[in-house]
């Protein structure tokens, strides 16, 4: 065995490498941003429409973690289907609804309708309980994290409802409210109206702030990690405010923005607007790229796990977007496309076109994960800034479809512990940290840090998750620049936190392998294809080609460039 130090010596201590081949190293200068390639990516033929079925969708689709699709008809009903479109349940309300279901941690579902009802039905869609509200419910309700609801009415009032139907308290507007409500971190409340303000309230109730527009704002805000908010507006904008209401920055366009807007995993804001155009701005302000879609865009965005962004248009027309903006396909329906697509963990797309037809798209890809990359921040569409633990498991339910691309996987998704009713609104605790126990053992999940390594500039890195594992420590918070890792002492008694930098591809964080080496207590010794690592009396083997990866040369004592060959 040959003990390699000069090459963890230039790792940790940042020696000048010459890489001789970095031909699939993306680039980017922007912090907490998905890298891009330096070329656009060839446009490709769309992916086969896999099966259509007349299910009188109305709403947007909400997938439940098994696959199961929900969603309101035109006929006033709730429905329950598998993943395949075979229906499972229905149960029948007073009216139609485009309001999306919210499918919860216990499998009960909460609907609503132009009946002015709330719904809550079991996991079977057997009624639990029902409350009348003062005016047709079109905005998506959102699910707090103590297991309550906010319901926004065009009658113009927010009521937070326990889960057992009963009011906690209401907000009077005074005019219609059609934006889906966000709750952030904190339990901030934000949504729109159509006073031409956005509205921000207190976890109990009370009026924080407003930010006013100059026309209607129908679009539901986004969040980022930060807590930032995002939405568009009739008045031809898209605005930035920070958690305190303050402009950050607002974007022109060509005509008014009724969608409402995601923010990827490499923190891109996107929104489509009448004008037929998408916008990707960075959550700094800065323009990125404007793809032209040709028709006006009222649904919203969804970003797929490799960095895909698909769109739809009111032509019927589905877009895939790239990273850089390129068009990589595009499915022409004829029919009017005017909610965003849904996308189950195993790869599955579902769209649906005026008429109430669902089409299903297979072998794509699943959600991308972070802050806000779909209309609700979550499949079963919950409307809030999710903790570390529920992060982690949507990238736990993904994982298993990206190892596996071009054909369908089903991923198992941990089930949350339902949250006990309460009847009345705690205050805003600390954030929460990620506690999960890892599904991979060391040895496995080192194995998966050495296949999944990639290149980054001049620096070697391996995914986040399988490296922390391996390594014996554990993810505790994600921003997008940095992680916090932990993990006990051998004895159990004492514990240590450390910060290290990440950078995001195909919605998946990235560490230096320097920054892994990094860590207290750690050695590595290098032997030709792998890297044996070391911390304490335990050891595991990183299947690590760096020859191959990042073939460098050494500045020599003189100025001469010395190849370097293990």
């Amino acid at each position: 065995m040959r003990t390699v130090t000069l090459f963890t010596f230039a790792l940790l201590h940042g020696a000048v490498l010459s890489p001789l081949a970095l031909a699939q190293s993306p680039a980017s200068s922007v912090p907490g941003k998905a890298a891009t390639p330096q070329t656009a990516l060839p446009r490709t033929a769309p992916p086969k429409v896999t099966w259509t079925k007349e299910l009188r969708v109305l709403s947007p689709v909400t997938v439940s973690a098994n696959g199961d699709l929900t969603f309101v008809g035109s006929d006033g009903v709730v429905y329950r289907t598998d993943a395949s479109g075979k229906e499972k349940w229905s149960f029948k309300t007073g009216d139609m609804g485009r309001s999306q279901p919210l499918v919860l941690p216990g499998g009960n579902v909460l609907a609503a309708s132009y009946d002015d009802q709330v719904y809550m039905l079991d996991p079977s869609g057997k009624l639990l309980w029902k409350v009348k509200l003062d005016g047709d419910i079109y905005a998506t309700p959102a699910l707090r994290r103590d297991g309550s609801f906010i319901v926004n009415t065009a009658g113009g009032s927010v009521y937070a409802l326990n889960s057992q139907g009963q009011t906690l308290w209401t907000f009077k507007v005074g005019a219609p409210i059609y934006s889906s409500p966000a709750v952030a971190a904190d339990g901030t409340i934000y949504f729109g109206a159509h006073n031409n303000q956005l509205h921000a309230l207190t976890p109990d109730g009370k009026l924080k702030w407003v930010f006013s527009a100059k026309s209607l704002v129908f679009s539901s805000p986004a969040l980022d990690s930060e807590g930032n908010v995002y939405f568009g507006s009739s008045d031809r904008s898209i605005y930035s405010v920070d958690p305190s209401g303050k402009l950050r920055w607002s974007k022109p366009t060509g005509m008014f923005v009724n969608a409402s807007p995601i923010v990827t995993d490499g923190n891109l804001v996107v929104i489509g607007s009448y004008d037929g155009t998408v916008y990707a701005v960075n959550t700094s302000g800065e323009d990125e790229w404007r793809y032209k879609a040709g028709a006006a865009i009222a649904g919203s965005a969804a970003e797929l796990s490799d960095g895909t962004i698909v769109v739809p248009d009111l032509s019927g027309t589905l877009h895939a977007i790239g990273q850089a903006g390129e068009a990589l396909w595009t499915l022409p329906t004829g029919k009017k496309v005017d909610t965003g697509v849904s996308v189950n963990d195993s790869g599955v797309m579902y769209f649906t076109t005026e008429g109430g037809t669902l089409n299903a798209l297979e072998k794509t890809r699943p959600l991308a994960v972070g802050a806000w990359t779909s209309f609700r921040g979550h499949p079963q569409g919950w409307g809030r800034l999710l903790t570390a633990p529920e992060q982690e498991a949507r990238r736990q339910a993904t994982q298993a479809a990206n190892a596996a691309p071009g054909r369908p996987v089903t991923a198992q998704v941990p089930t949350p512990k339902p949250a006990t009713p309460q009847t009345t609104v705690p205050q805003p605790s600390a954030p929460v940290t990620a506690t999960a126990t890892p599904s991979l053992t060391p040895a496995q999940a080192a194995i998966m840090a050495g296949q999944g390594a990639v290149v980054f500039g001049q620096q070697i890195y391996l995914p986040l998750t399988p490296a922390s594992v391996a390594t014996g420590w554990n993810v505790q918070n994600l921003t997008p620049a940095s992680a916090t890792l932990g993990r006990a002492d051998t004895s159990g008694t004492s514990a240590t936190s450390i910060t290290v930098p990440v950078r995001y591809v195909s919605g998946q964080a990235y560490v230096p392998l320097a920054a892994v080496l990094g860590l207290p207590g750690m050695a590595a010794q290098y032997t030709a294809g792998s890297l044996r690592v070391t911390r304490g009396t335990q050891s595991v083997t990183l299947p690590l080609n760096l020859v191959k990866l990042l073939p460098f040369t050494v500045t020599g004592e003189y100025g001469a460039n010395q190849q370097w060959n293990p």
